[in-house]
């Protein structure tokens, strides 16, 4: 076996999986009341943007050959039910006419479906008087979530709370005002995990009363479950699915890829990223290379396209 592996050449030509900027979608942080982008600690290189930034980036990101973005949206102020979610001038939608008109169809305009960055409580929902996030009630607010993004652009909606049914009240609602032709990505293993803390930086979002999201989020323990919820999501509608995070679930991956013909998405998360930044701060490992070994990883575990942090920096070490 050795033969194949002695020079680059080789091994390029035998390689059986390969990342290139179309596998990438950039998630990116759009913040109402910044007058210039804003550093996020945790997350070295990435800021929260101005609506100027925003569309400076993406149009780099463009000119790189990455397909997609997703937008997470910072509202200037925030209430109960997170209502500047469907506001049609707030932030991420103000953002989504604006690439709109600055790019047409040259990239994939997707949007973060969810209320957690809107809400006074940071919760992903409708906080009951019990404390618990009520799916039922939360439902509403992501279907009219839902329509304003796709009424400002979106080419991709992609709830991420979690909600039973949140797949099929989001459809409804896009078919019955007619944006039938909108798709939805489904967050639909998303584990309670202990790699999301730098995104929560990045959204400025702490949970109330010290509480946490493990009623509503998978329980990292669990795998079979994970494709229970897969299939839940297409029945309902969802034109592709997601696992998140990706590094320690590349077998909830695999296994996904077993079990739908869909594309299938995998968030390369903050922390995950985070990870390989202070570990290359420090000295210990190569920044670009680890970034593209965890990231092949991940393909080569049945992945269509990772999001990720890495997406612009990637796809410049990667070339047309």
């Amino acid at each position: 076996m050795r033969r194949l592996r002695r020079t680059s050449a080789l091994r390029r030509l035998v390689a059986e999986t390969t990342l290139t900027p179309n596998d990438l979608v950039a998630p990116l942080f759009v913040r109402e009341d910044a007058t210039e982008p804003m550093p996020i600690e945790s997350l070295p290189g990435v800021v929260q943007h101005t609506q100027d930034s925003l569309r400076a980036e993406v149009k780099s990101l463009s000119q790189l050959g990455v397909p997609a973005v997703i937008l997470f949206g910072l509202p200037a102020g925030k209430d109960a039910e997170g209502s500047e979610a469907w506001n049609p001038d707030g932030v991420v939608q103000v953002a989504l006419r604006n690439l709109r008109d600055d790019l047409g169809d040259e990239m994939v305009l997707m949007a973060d479906l969810c209320v957690d960055e809107y809400t006074s409580h940071g919760h992903c929902g409708i906080v009951g008087v019990d404390g618990r996030v009520d799916n039922d009630a939360t439902l509403d607010l992501y279907a009219r979530a839902a329509v304003a993004q796709a009424d400002a652009g979106a080419d991709v909606v992609a709830p991420s709370g979690m909600m039973d049914g949140q797949v099929l009240a989001i459809r409804d609602a896009l078919d019955e005002e007619e944006f039938d032709q909108v798709a939805i990505l489904a967050y639909a293993a998303k584990y309670a995990s202990s790699f999301y803390g730098p995104f929560r930086d990045a959204v400025d979002v702490t949970i109330a009363d010290g509480g946490d999201r493990k009623g509503y989020q998978q329980d990292w323990r669990n795998g079979r479950e994970a494709l229970e919820e897969i299939r839940l999501d297409l029945g309902e509608g969802a034109d592709m699915v997601m696992v998140k995070p990706a590094m320690a679930y590349l077998d909830i991956i695999a296994r996904a890829r077993v079990e739908v013909d869909v594309p299938l998405a995998a968030y390369h998360v903050s922390g995950e990223y985070a990870m390989i930044k202070a570990a290359a701060a420090n000295g210990w490992i190569d920044e670009d290379s680890a970034a593209l070994e965890q990231l092949t990883a991940i393909k080569r575990a049945g992945a269509d396209f990772i999001l990720t942090y890495f997406a612009g920096a990637v796809a410049e070490l990667l070339g047309p």
